[in-house]
């Protein structure tokens, strides 16, 4: 019984880090059709926001308080990096779609070799909280602090995007936005406005899934977001592009499958597997879990 609730719960885990990488991806594409291969890069900033933040920033550090003003260092860093992106670099290419892969390719590479030249390729340790070190008994399994972390954060931006997108002006836009993009302009609604802000969220969550993972990992390279990257697609295709709700679900269905057949299988089966499911999704239900449709 232990081992399932352990598994189980490290499968949550897992399944909360890739929802926090990809609820961005899957908004940035539903509404501005932006297949956003640089979207590893906000979360290898957040990352190496957070972990400087807490060695360097006044008041900042490993644990209590300063470890919260870290991570929103490193989220708020993301964002701001999330918004240049698309201002500066996807603004002027919305309708070319190859140039938008070719440059968010091109920047994905170019900030993996940033974060390489300024620290180094090798991992650093990241700093964390004594209490995430430690484990919590549930239902007689000893699960990490670290864990349990992820799965509350993703639980909580879960709740808020869909807050945001029920409740809110311009999460009424971009859910519009996504169904029809046309019809929302000729309302003369500036649908732009929506793309920064979706850029903009995308970086705040993939930079907090940044932050966190790093808290889980204990260590932060300039290669794992890219990592995380390919999994996060997985889920956003599986849930179907643009649907929040969708990738949230993708997201349960990959980790728990990854971590019971690879304790129960070979090393290595539970990625193969997803790649399965992922093929028969494609071949089945190429619309994924819920469909494009920016949910709640």
């Amino acid at each position: 019984m232990g081992t399932i609730v352990l598994l189980t719960l490290t499968g949550l885990g897992l399944a909360a880090l890739y929802f926090l990488v990809a609820a961005g991806l899957s908004l940035v594409f539903g509404l501005a059709d932006v297949l956003n291969f640089a979207h590893g890069l906000f979360l290898s900033v957040g990352a190496y926001g957070t972990w400087w933040a807490a060695n360097n920033l006044p008041g900042a550090g490993p644990g209590g308080f300063g470890f919260v003003l870290a991570v929103a260092f490193g989220v708020a860093a993301g964002a701001l990096v999330g918004a240049l992106v698309e201002l500066v670099m996807i603004r002027p290419l919305y309708s070319r779609n190859i140039e938008q892969v070719l440059v968010t390719v091109g920047l994905s590479l170019a900030g993996v070799a940033l974060l390489q030249a300024s620290w180094g390729a090798d991992p650093r340790d990241f700093p964390r909280p004594e209490w995430s070190r430690q484990v919590s008994v549930v239902l007689g399994a000893k699960v990490p602090n670290s864990i349990l972390l992820l799965i509350v954060a993703a639980v909580v931006v879960l709740a808020l995007l869909l807050g945001f997108l029920r409740y809110t002006r311009y999460g009424l836009i971009i859910r519009a936005g996504v169904e029809n993009r046309e019809m929302v302009t000729a309302l003369g609604i500036d649908v732009r406005k929506a793309f920064t802000l979706v850029f903009v969220i995308g970086g705040a969550v993939a930079a907090l899934a940044g932050g966190l993972g790093g808290v889980y990992y204990g260590s932060v390279s300039p290669s794992q977001g890219g990592s995380l990257l390919i999994f996060a697609f997985i889920v956003v295709v599986i849930g179907g592009m643009g649907s929040v709700v969708g990738s949230a679900y993708a997201a349960v269905v990959v980790g728990l499958l990854q971590q019971f057949v690879n304790y129960y299988g070979t090393s290595g089966a539970g990625d193969l597997c997803v790649v399965a499911l992922l093929a028969a999704v494609l071949l089945l239900r190429p619309q994924g879990i819920a469909g494009k449709a920016v949910t709640a």
